[in-house]
């Protein structure tokens, strides 16, 4: 089990902190929902959650079978919707590979990217396609993209 604490700390920002590690992050409603944009929204963090996760389960078997994901880049768009709610509706996720892969680490890979427990947790009605880019450029850095 794992503690997340949040802190309302007005004007629709909130602080969090992860109690394990005492890493904190802040966010900030979006522009086109009362905010200011100025931080990840709750509902960017489910995207970079995603991101996140399908890359540390892609990495974990990637490095059990020898694959240099090194570089590996993922982008996921979010787009929210406004019936019969306020919520995502869609994540499109683009997963970047660098290295000459063949067919089978490929297969490997995406079988991999499909278990991740975030996707698995988020509610059916969000499509959630995935795109895979093999052979791709690696990304050095979060501002080399």
């Amino acid at each position: 089990m794992v503690m997340i604490r949040t802190r309302y700390a007005g004007q629709l920002r909130v602080e969090a902190r992860h109690v394990p590690s005492g890493t904190e992050l802040h966010t900030d409603a979006p522009v086109d929902n009362h905010g200011k944009g100025a931080s990840f929204s709750p509902t960017d963090l489910v995207a970079t959650a995603l991101g996140a996760c399908i890359a540390t389960i892609m990495g974990i078997v990637a490095e059990r079978h020898g694959i240099d994901l090194e570089g590996m880049s993922i982008d996921v768009e979010k787009s929210m919707v406004t019936e019969p709610a306020r919520r995502i509706g869609k994540l499109d996720v683009r997963v970047r590979v660098p290295g000459d892969l063949d067919d089978r680490q490929k297969k490997l890979l995406e079988q991999a990217a499909k278990g991740c427990p975030v996707h698995h947790s988020l509610h059916p009605d969000i499509e959630i396609p995935i795109h895979y880019e093999w052979n791709a450029t690696p990304v050095a850095s979060l501002e080399a993209t």
